[in-house]
This record gives C-alpha cells, structure tokens and sequence, in this order.
C-alpha cells in the first residue's frame, strides 16, 4: 500500500475501500485463505490487532512535529480524553438499558465505537510533518491518543 499511495490519491477511493475489495476478492477466489477461528487462532489474532493498531498511532504520530509543550496539544487532549469517555459512558448505558446487553459487552461496543475513525482521520487530518492547521492537528493528535486511550477500556470490557 505504502508503494501505491501516489495511484490511491488519484483514484476517487480511499485505502481503506482497497483494502475492502482486496479482502472481498481473496475471499471470493479461496475463502479458507483468510479464515481464522476466533476460538482456535486467538493468539493470532491478538498478535495481529495488537499490531494494526501499533502501525495506526505510530504513523499518526510521525506526521505531528509539535514539542510536548506546544498549546496545540490541548485540542486534542480535550477531545481524546473527556469527549471519549463521556462517549464511552453514554455508548455503555444504552447498550445496557436500552438494549439489554451485559455490561462487559455495551463496554466493549463503546470501547470499539469511540475512537475516532482512522480513515476520517486520514482524510482529514495532517498531510505532513509541515502542516500547522490547528484543526488538522487537533484530529489527528486526537486520533491517535483515541486509539491508544480506547485500549484499557477493550481489556476492562473482555475482563468483564
């Protein structure tokens, strides 16, 4: 992907919907080539996440060259912190009330529904390490934190 990224912004297509259709024809042509049993292969599976996430806050954050004390973390911190868990919050009570899911399992869908989108992210946040648009800054520094920030309330909801 990292090779094709000069055709992908040419086309009208995001990278994720490549990935999409990528998973969709291997699927189709042998679908015992991308199968894994939740149960059997979970150890790999949690290998893999583990790294797709690594590889999301990792490239998220060699776009954001700002010091540690710059003002314009503050954006971000706003939103990664108190925006998420009033949403994790309001996510886990619905689940719990509305539709009758225990409370391991509406914490998990909120864990999983709160961070912001990685490829709304992408879109929209920091084309390079040069770009200082506040807003721009503010959601990807946020999509980062997200992620990272998302990731003791998925290991709560799966204790639960």
């Amino acid at each position: 992907m990292a090779l094709a990224s000069t055709l992908i912004k040419r086309l009208p297509l995001s990278s994720a919907t490549l990935y999409l259709f990528i998973g969709v024809i291997l699927g189709t042509i042998n679908p015992q080539s991308i199968w894994l049993d939740p149960i059997k292969d979970a150890k790999t599976l949690e290998i893999v996440t583990e790294i797709a996430v690594l590889i999301s806050l990792f490239s998220a954050g060699l776009n954001l060259r700002l010091s540690v004390f710059d003002q314009r973390w503050w954006i971000s911190v706003r939103l990664a912190t108190i925006s998420m868990l009033i949403t994790i919050v309001l996510i886990t009570l619905t689940g719990m009330w509305l539709v009758g899911m225990s409370i391991g399992i509406a914490l998990l869908l909120a864990s999983i529904l709160a961070p912001t989108d990685p490829v709304l992210a992408a879109d929209v946040g920091v084309d390079s390490p040069g770009d200082m648009d506040r807003l721009r800054l503010g959601l990807t520094g946020e999509a980062g934190m997200n992620d990272g920030a998302a990731f003791p309330f998925v290991m709560l909801a799966l204790g639960l």
